[in-house]
């Protein structure tokens, strides 16, 4: 039986919280307001890279904004 694995994420909340729109957080971690918006729809699983600038700028554990699924 085939385990389906999955990284869910918490992006939206975490920069709804901080009061920020998409295009702004992708300024500020150097990418698109698109790529902003398929991290946040589940649809791109970003790099390791851009997974640790994005729970950083948040201030968040890495394991809080992305989340691995089995």
């Amino acid at each position: 039986m085939a385990t389906r694995e999955k990284v869910t994420n918490s992006v939206e909340r975490y920069r709804k919280k901080a009061g920020m729109t998409q295009e702004e957080l992708g300024e500020a971690v150097d990418v698109t307001r698109q790529t902003i918006i398929s991290i946040e729809k589940g649809n791109y699983v970003p790099s390791v890279l851009l997974a640790l600038k994005i729970s950083r700028y948040f201030k968040v554990p890495l394991e809080e904004a992305f989340q691995y699924e089995a």
